[in-house]
């Protein structure tokens, strides 16, 4: 049986989806997908529908709106530990992120790491099709996340990721409080507050051409300030224990 399963949450895909699908499909080792689908007035559902048809591994959860990010990807890790799945990733619908990398994100848990984060930042900024001002906002916030947490993380906010089962299974999906992009940076904290060793893995990280971004500037005002409540927390969380 496969043993890894990619996470792609969907709104408004159906420029990207099938490409996306047919693309990871043609890799080896063999992926699984689980596509995460809320309820996109543009077809995207039926377009993976009609695919399941052509791929046994390819799977879909409907849900009845945009619930957020974060709650999409839990749904997917649920899903996926379910089904004793040990390798699980999140990855972007748009080709922002190069399917290619997956096995190299594999290949990094394989050989040692409990989680593996696909970076923009750790070899310098390789973002290609982004605004400077989107490119500073984001290495400056991944800045400010490594200063604030203490994280060894270059690109905190990175969405593109291989997790272990046995860090999946040690969270507590019900104390994860952030929904959007915060999200990101609140799992990589509470797995590198558990003792598990993140690896980053550099890649190129490329703007969609097709459809239309999800970014918006509420996204990084929660990650602004969520992280210092996220860190105020897990200090007086450990206070507590000694």
């Amino acid at each position: 049986m496969n043993d890894r399963l990619v996470i792609i949450p969907t709104y408004n895909e159906k420029e990207n989806i099938e490409n996306i699908i047919r693309y990871v499909f043609t890799l080896q080792p063999a992926f699984d997908i689980v596509i995460i689908e809320d309820n996109s007035p543009d077809g995207t559902a039926g377009i993976v529908q009609k695919l399941q048809e052509e791929f046994p591994g390819l799977h879909m959860i409907q849900r009845k709106g945009k619930l957020g990010l974060g709650t999409a990807y839990i749904a997917g890790f649920e899903w996926g530990l379910a089904r004793n799945y040990n390798y699980i990733f999140e990855m972007d619908a748009d080709f922002s992120h190069n399917p290619d990398d997956l096995v190299r994100l594999y290949e990094a848990c394989r050989e040692g790491a409990d989680m593996a984060i696909g970076s923009r930042y750790v070899t310098g900024v390789n973002v290609v099709n982004w605004p400077m001002g989107r490119v500073l906002m984001s290495y400056f916030a991944s800045k400010y996340v490594r200063i604030v947490t203490g994280m060894k993380i270059h690109d905190a906010t990175a969405g593109f990721v291989c997790y272990t089962r046995k860090v999946l299974e040690s969270i507590d999906f019900k104390k994860i409080r952030f929904k959007g992009y915060a999200f990101q940076i609140e799992m990589k904290f509470t797995a590198w507050t558990s003792g598990f060793k993140l690896k980053e893995v550099p890649i190129i990280f490329t703007d969609r051409t097709l459809g239309t971004s999800k970014m918006s500037g509420g996204i990084f005002t929660e990650a602004f300030l969520g992280v210092f409540m996220m860190k105020i927390r897990s200090l007086f969380k450990r206070k507590r224990k000694n």
